[in-house]
């Protein structure tokens, strides 16, 4: 891989600024000040569980989670315990196998992330002051290719030998992250 030096000059500035806007976007400061337009108070990363959650139909079980979440079982584990204790989440019978527990999300949960949304949506608007809808929207598909690249990437990095026959998309692929709500934290 071209180091940034000898990358052609487009992926350099692309580089600069996925690492300036990860910088200014994952900040303490910036996830407190979200929260708090949003009258809400949430974890970054419990965001990002109970987005998983609110686009899974009937829950998921903490493994199915976790690996969604790429993350280690034993963390979902104690962000549903802590989410449970604030109502946002519950566990319930799996239907296929009365032995597991599912997670669901709450009407609370659920109410939490429309907050959460509307703020970082009139966030992204006040940012996004005069550009051009197409912009935006050539801007999201070349960031979603983005995103599909690189969890490709750690999946097969993680488990190789369920990727050396599938393509993306197929099964066992990577799936579309819209769907799975990875990249619609804030």
């Amino acid at each position: 891989m071209p180091d940034a030096d000898t990358a052609p000059e487009p992926t350099a500035a692309l580089e600069k600024m996925l690492a300036l806007l990860s910088y200014l976007l994952t900040r303490s400061q910036a996830h407190d000040q979200q929260i708090s337009q949003a009258g809400v108070t949430a974890r970054r990363s419990d965001v990002y569980l109970l987005l998983a959650l609110d686009k899974s139909e009937g829950g998921s079980r903490v493994g199915d989670l976790a690996e969604r979440l790429m993350v280690e079982p034993s963390h979902v584990t104690r962000q549903i315990a802590r989410l449970q204790a604030q109502r946002l989440v519950e566990r319930t019978p799996d239907p296929l196998d009365g032995r597991a527990r599912r997670v669901v999300i709450t009407a609370a949960g659920t109410a939490l992330l429309t907050q959460l949304h509307q703020a970082n949506r009139d966030s992204l608007q006040r940012a996004l002051h005069g550009v051009a809808e197409r912009d935006i929207a050539t801007t999201v598909d070349v960031l979603q290719r983005l995103v599909d690249g690189y969890v490709r990437r750690v999946r097969t990095q993680a488990h190789p030998e369920q990727y050396e026959t599938h393509a993306p998309g197929a099964a066992g692929g990577v799936p579309d992250q819209r769907a799975s709500g990875v990249q619609e934290a804030g």
